[in-house]
């Protein structure tokens, strides 16, 4: 970009212990806005770059955008390398437990004493609280915190299809991490930041816990919730095809039954309001399913884009690289894997004048930005040689 046009960020400098998803995330967000993101990473990369099922995107996603620094954290001379990076850094990120980054003098109040301007975002399973001791992941807080029972049916609690919790967690420490440095134009000092996993499901399940404050009523499982609008639902069409139609305020009603030609439903009394419709579902559904079986999904939703009525095809996510608006608008970016292949990956969901915030860096291979980092830092070229030599960074032709 040119200097008018810098991202946000641009300037700042983050130094991350992360791995698999949560932490990863909140570095991918702050890259993806402009700062220098440097990844710190065991000589053994981080796990996620040998997953495979589910998790086989993990490390491609999460970590376009950074530089990659592969270095012995347990020999003295890897920490002293570390801790003059950190020295450079506005913000450093982590997500290993808190008994792990005080081992290594890595945590914020031994960093927080040698630069007292440091931002220090932690991202946990728990804040801080009797569950504190526990291993979270995705899934286990999803079930403790009524995720899972309201996404599976009843008596079969199911985790969402993504991680949720990991990935917004992550968004909110970079949200916590952008507010400490605005704070710190003001005083002068850092603060660590805390994100967890539990706290961040609860935000979720937020609406349900004040739907029983509000009506005294338990919120009941997503497929027998008792829905808010008339027609909210998924419908078996024609050739076995399903779409997603709703109907959600009165026009609405008015204009999807012109455009189906049902008068009778219409004029029915017994559905001239949402709230009337809500309460006939039983028999209004079953109805509305045998008529509009008679259609293709495609004819539904051309008669519902045409009136702009709520719809939606049924996608499954590798369709999605081939979806004509991230075509055409820039939601897709080209990536080159760290095997060499080539593929899109999905950008931030935001447009920063009228622009998406795009790929800078492709997902770096283990330790590629070592020697480079290390020059930046004062060091020799026999001072990194000895440090290859002595295991200290991988060896050269691994460190590219």
């Amino acid at each position: 970009m040119t200097e008018s046009r810098k991202l946000p960020l641009h300037g700042i400098r983050v130094v991350e212990f992360t791995h698999m998803v949560m932490g990863p995330t909140c570095g991918m967000v702050l890259a993806d806005l402009g700062a220098e993101v440097i990844k710190v990473e065991p000589l053994a990369g981080d796990n996620t770059r040998k997953l495979l099922g589910s998790g086989a995107g993990f490390y491609p996603l999460f970590n376009r955008n950074k530089k990659s620094l592969a270095i012995d954290l347990h020999s003295a001379k890897g920490r002293e390398v570390v801790l003059r990076l950190i020295a450079t850094a506005d913000i450093v990120s982590e997500n290993f437990k808190t008994s792990t980054m005080h081992k290594l003098g890595l945590d914020y109040a031994a960093l927080s004493k040698l630069d007292p301007r440091l931002i220090y975002v932690s991202h946990k399973g728990f804040l801080p609280g009797p569950y504190d001791h526990r291993t979270a992941l995705d899934e286990v807080v999803q079930m403790m915190g009524g995720l899972a029972y309201m996404t599976g049916r009843p008596g079969d609690p199911l985790r969402a299809g993504s991680s949720v919790n990991d990935i917004m967690g992550g968004m909110f420490g970079a949200i916590g991490a952008m507010a400490a440095l605005m704070q710190r134009n003001s005083t002068g000092r850092g603060q660590e930041v805390q994100s967890a996993l539990f706290e961040n499901n609860i935000f979720l399940v937020a609406q349900h816990m004040m739907q029983f404050a509000v009506t005294g009523q338990a919120a009941a499982p997503m497929p027998e919730k008792i829905s808010p609008w008339g027609i909210y639902d998924v419908f078996s069409v024609k050739n076995q095809e399903q779409i997603f139609l709703a109907v959600v305020g009165d026009t609405q009603w008015g204009i999807f039954c012109n455009a189906f030609a049902y008068a009778d439903l219409h004029g029915d009394a017994r559905l001239s309001t949402n709230n009337d419709r809500v309460r006939a579902r039983e028999w209004l559904i079953p109805l509305l399913r045998e008529r509009l079986a008679l259609h293709s999904s495609a004819e539904l939703a051309a008669v519902f884009e045409q009136h702009g009525l709520p719809f939606a095809p049924i996608t499954d996510p590798q369709h999605l690289f081939d979806d004509p608006h991230l075509q055409q608008t820039g939601g897709l970016a080209p990536m080159t894997l760290p095997d060499g292949r080539e593929t899109q990956v999905p950008l931030l969901p935001l447009t920063l004048n009228g622009e998406r915030p795009g790929l800078r860096l492709d997902p770096p291979q283990l330790g590629e930005h070592g020697v480079e980092l290390l020059l930046s830092l004062g060091y020799s070229a026999s001072d990194i040689a000895e440090m290859q030599q002595a295991g200290v960074l991988p060896r050269p032709h691994t460190d590219m």
